[in-house]
């Protein structure tokens, strides 16, 4: 977890999101909850798949009503999912997902751990998953997490004796947590892990049930309780005013790109939790009963306990500091355990308490938000003690380099001290980037090859300043991240993680391109200067029978930061062929090809994702007939971007200004992905585009999530639709042709089997299981083992016009280049449009 002043604990709650990026101010409450937590000695570890699939009222409880170090494993960093608040997809999206959990964890008070096990998208079945996974590996990435975080009780999300019932990363997720539980304190299980690891054996594992896994309240209401323990997680915390619910609802809210935001509730609730392994405890109110969580389970701890359940049972909430000498005397005593785990553990919480209660604010501030190896930054330090504690700064060090500054100052109560230090970044420093995204890894897993970083939640932070001190003759060195601390006229005081990046990077807007017929088009190469005065040669590589002109450009790049943008003529060959464009930057002949995405939202902390710079081209024949295409933004997706790249001009159409007639001018309209979920304007004025068609429009609604009861939305169609949850996940699964003769699998693209080779992720999803007469099913598809589905892809004459919904992912497929995809998808914008004579011919 980033916390950018790690000795400042507490938790922070703000309406402003934007606030969740700044540095915690601890309050007394605060600093008295943080002593609470420090005397218990005792590890609960939360499973689950995904992002928001953890139950934040179990961790939150678990953390802040019984003050267990808690943790919560993900075993994925949900890569697969949708995007509500962007149009961040695939990896882009995990790094999103990752930070949204971080930002979770930071208000519940959780820490955060995963896998390399990549969110492949839904996957029906754990046998699936697992061979994707590669399960061998998931699994010992989860027995490593479990031996180094060395929980007492494990609790599984979801239910492992249940393969099919759910989405298969769900299941696996607890199978593989039940098998690691027998496998932790097995020398011989991932013997590798054990020179930096040691074995350990959880006392109990648990699945968290409810009413939900049983069917129905009245179902959970007869079933045998006799190993469940029931928690009232609904508990009121008068030191901060909340309930846990509250804090659970704030929590899980910060998953917004999953659209998560959600009202707080309170009052009492209950959770079950039932026992799988392990000794059932006689309380069943607690999931920690029968275990020592004091400080007596530590040899030498009990003289530190004596010290510290004193500080907590006579806690002074007007003036904490009057605690600092039983509390550097607990210091120096914990200092010289043997137990590792717990001396480091208990080490940087006693020091954060240290820290809160000598009222110590220390900072260190580079002057930029990011620099390249081997230049020189100026670090500003801000230092100041808020109370009558003697404590003298000696020293502060930058680590990873040599730099230091002996100040040996008494800091005077109150009163601000400013330093400034210069140091170089080494050359040989890593560049800032998400570790699992620097390999290209497998459909199922990230590459990541060192074991020290496997479960981490970000990549480790490249520079630390240390403050050494002297807290009334005793030494103690408090650490903080170098960070970058500003403010803007429009935000106010703002804080974002130092990055360490190349000298430039490279990036092509379009992803994908797509060459419709064999003529050139122009690609433009933007630069971007990671430092002043950039002087470099620009080359495109090109696949085998491409050919770019020119070859080379000079590029000359005054001010870091700026960008220039270079422009090569790509010409296709004359038959279809598809291929990668790599951009290269050769300065002082080094060669750089990265492209830096920043994703930078109110909820989060910056994030600088450096991905390869190349990007995919496609040259397919491909025909189309229309040119004005009106589009309806939903979740949010790139298909306009992917239209305009075969010769469609795409307008966004702003709903609220639509009226009788004011939609004749567009040659079809697409609604995206998810719209009927997220935008309330449609409820008003869906009769216009039902209208739009009647009067011979070309309508086309891609896939809507439906709840149990299916998409509450009663005129979506004109005539009976039904949207279900069905899907067909396997990407690669045939797809029958049912309406052969139809012009949509005809005109101006002829469709065939193999127009369905080379999908990602899957076919489709929430396809309609039941429809009127007249519509027309044009594809049949189907999971193993499941029934077929003949609702992808659904078409009806309404009026003069044409109504189409499809579940088919065209989101995915037409931005990762799918030719097939493309021809599809024309052959709909184009249905009505096509020549008379043609479709009286197909008819014959």
């Amino acid at each position: 977890m980033r916390h950018f002043l790690v000795f400042c604990t507490g938790i922070l709650f703000s309406t402003n999101l934007i606030l969740a990026q700044l540095p915690k101010k601890s309050t007394t409450s605060d600093i008295y909850h943080s002593i609470q937590k420090l005397n218990f000695l005792g590890t609960a570890l939360y499973i689950a798949a995904h992002p928001d699939d953890e139950n934040t009222r179990l961790i939150s409880y678990l953390s802040n009503e019984v003050k267990a170090r808690t943790a919560y494993l993900s075993l994925t960093r949900g890569d697969g999912g949708q995007n509500l608040i962007g149009t961040e997809l695939r990896e882009l999206l995990g790094v999103l997902r990752t930070e949204e959990l971080l930002a979770a964890r930071r208000i519940d008070g959780g820490e955060q751990y995963f896998t390399r096990a990549n969110d492949f998208g839904y996957s029906k079945h754990p046998d699936e998953t697992l061979e994707i996974w590669n399960k061998e590996a998931v699994l010992g990435d989860v027995v490593w997490a479990i031996r180094n975080l060395k929980p007492d009780v494990i609790i599984n999300r979801f239910d492992h004796r249940s393969p099919g019932s759910t989405h298969g990363h769900h299941t696996s997720s607890a199978m593989l947590s039940v098998e690691a539980f027998d496998l932790v304190n097995d020398k011989n299980a991932y013997p590798s892990q054990l020179a930096l690891t040691e074995t350990w054996q959880p006392k109990r594992l648990f699945f968290n049930t409810s009413w939900w896994f049983y069917g129905s309240e009245e179902n959970f209401k007869n079933a045998d309780k006799s190993k469940m323990l029931s928690l009232d997680v609904g508990v009121y915390y008068p030191l901060m005013g909340l309930s846990n619910n509250e804090i659970a609802s704030m929590a899980s809210s910060q998953h917004l790109c999953q659209g998560f935001g959600r009202v707080s509730s309170r009052g009492s609730e209950e959770e079950y939790i039932e026992l799988l392994k392990g000794d059932l405890p006689l309380d069943k109110n607690n999931v920690f009963d029968g275990i020592d969580t004091s400080w007596s389970r530590v040899k030498g701890g009990q003289a530190i306990g004596e010290l510290l359940y004193k500080v907590e049972n006579n806690f002074n909430f007007k003036d904490p500091a009057i605690h600092l000498p039983k509390l550097m005397e607990a210091y120096k005593l914990l200092k010289n355990i043997s137990d590792e785990h717990w001396k480091s553990i208990k080490t940087k919480e006693l020091e954060d308490i240290i820290s809160a209660v000598a009222g110590l604010y220390l900072e260190a501030s580079s002057e930029v938000a990011d620099a390249v190896p081997g230049s020189t930054i100026t670090i500003d330090i801000e230092a100041v003690k808020r109370s009558t504690v003697n404590i003298t700064l000696k020293g502060i060090e930058i680590s990873g380099t040599p730099t230091t500054l002996l100040p040996n100052l008494p800091l005077k109560t109150n009163i601000k001290e400013n330093f400034k230090i210069d140091f170089k970044i080494p050359e040989n420093t890593k560049y800032t980037s998400p570790y699992w995204l620097s390999k290209k890894g497998s459909l199922g897993m990230y590459a990541v090859d060192d074991q020290k970083l496997i479960g981490k939640a970000e990549t480790p932070i490249p520079f630390t300043t240390t403050f050494n001190l002297e807290i009334d003759g005793t030494p103690i060195a408090l650490k903080s991240p170098i960070i970058h601390h500003y403010s803007k006229p429009d935000k106010g005081e703002l804080y974002e993680p130092f990055a360490v990046l190349p000298k430039t990077t490279a990036s092509i807007n379009n992803k994908v391109n797509i060459f419709s017929d064999s003529e050139s088009k122009e690609i433009p190469v933007q630069i971007r200067a990671g430092q002043d005065n950039i002087r470099g040669i620009v080359s495109l590589e090109v696949p085998k029978n491409w050919t770019v002109n020119p070859t080379k450009i000079n590029v000359t790049i005054a001010q870091k930061g700026d960008e220039s943008t270079v422009y090569f003529k790509v010409t296709p060959p004359n038959k279809e062929s598809e291929g990668e464009i790599t951009p290269r930057v050769t300065v002082n002949e080094h060669v750089y090809s990265q492209e830096l995405v920043v994703i930078n939202y109110d909820h989060i902390p910056k994030q600088s994702v450096l991905l390869p710079a190349s990007v995919k081209v496609v040259r397919l024949n491909i025909e189309k007939k229309g040119e004005n295409i009106g589009y309806i933004m939903g979740a949010g997706d790139d298909v306009p971007k992917s239209l305009e790249q075969i010769g469609y001009k795409v307008y966004p159409i702003d709903l609220i200004s639509v009226q009788e007639g004011t939609l004749s001018k567009y040659d079809a309209i697409v609604v995206g992905i998810r719209a009927y979920n997220v935008v309330d304007a449609l409820r008003f004025k869906q009769k216009y585009l039902l209208d739009y068609v009647k009067n011979g429009g070309n309508l086309i609604i891609q896939y809507n999530t439906s709840g149990r009861s299916g998409l509450d939305f009663p005129n979506l169609a004109p005539y009976k639709l039904t949207v279900s949850r069905d899907r067909v996940t396997d990407e690669n699964s045939e797809v029958t042709i049912l309406a052969k003769e139809h012009p949509i699998v005809n005109v101006p693209n002829k469709i065939n089997a193999s127009d369905f080779n080379g999908w990602v992720q899957e076919r489709g999803l929430y396809f309609p299981n039941e429809w009127g007469t007249e519509f027309t099913p044009i594809l049949s598809m189907q999971d193993k083992g499941d029934p077929v589905t003949n609702g992808s892809l659904l078409v009806a004459p309404y009026g003069k016009g044409n109504y189409i919904y499809t579940g088919l992912s065209f989101f995915r497929e037409l931005p990762e280049g799918v030719a097939g995809a493309y021809k599809l998808f024309a052959n709909m914008l184009s249905l009505g449009k096509t020549d008379s004579n043609l479709e009286n011919l197909l008819k014959n």
